[in-house]
């Protein structure tokens, strides 16, 4: 038995989202291997879940995209570049967390990208600056896992929790973080970084 699937709900794409000229199209799925209900979008969505039951599969035709965990853009959040994700196991490396809720897209404001992490919070204590390179482990760079501040002074990032981009992630985007708090971290750990794929 094929599972039937209509004309999929177009939720519109908000003013001013990413860098200029640039274009976001995601698609998300009630079931695994994008079947049931399907949701384009092309710009934010607080609450996908007032259009489907739930997401089991997300394509991204042009992106990058962030998605949440929760409504509001709240909760584990989960960089979704372009390709497929068939199911939850494709867009997290989680085993407690597989929800997603809302979405929208990763602002990339220039084509250089530059980081700075700090070990305490309000930009205090040893700093590492990054540009334009992925870091799969800050400790191979010399700099321990405490990142308590940061400081995304061009381009977008995601930090993840441990090595090899590994466990939760965290978006910087374009803007200064004074506390772990602010790009939704419980603690200030993050042991490696790199930028979204476009």
């Amino acid at each position: 038995m094929t599972e039937q699937q209509g004309t999929p709900d177009q939720l519109p794409a908000e003013k001013g989202q990413g860098g200029a000229g640039a274009t976001y199209k995601l698609a998300v799925f009630e079931f695994e291997n994008f079947r049931g209900t399907k949701v384009e979008l092309s710009g934010e969505c607080k609450d996908v879940l007032e259009k489907m039951q739930r997401v089991g599969s997300v394509i991204v035709e042009s992106g990058p995209w962030v998605g949440f965990e929760r409504p509001g853009f709240a909760g584990e959040q989960f960089v979704l570049e372009k390709g497929e994700y068939p199911r939850w196991s494709a867009w997290t490396n989680c085993q407690s967390t597989y929800n997603l809720t809302s979405f929208r897209p990763l602002k990339v404001d220039s084509a250089d990208h530059k980081l700075c992490l700090f070990e305490n919070a309000a930009f205090e204590g040893r700093k590492m600056e990054i540009v334009d390179d992925d870091v799969p482990s800050l400790w191979a760079y010399g700099f321990q896992d405490r990142v308590a501040s940061a400081k995304a002074i061009s381009g977008a990032w995601v930090g993840y929790m441990y090595p090899g981009y590994r466990g939760s992630q965290y978006v910087f985007e374009h803007g200064d973080f004074k506390h772990w708090n602010d790009w939704g971290a419980t603690a200030p750990q993050i042991q490696s970084v790199r930028q979204p794929s476009a």
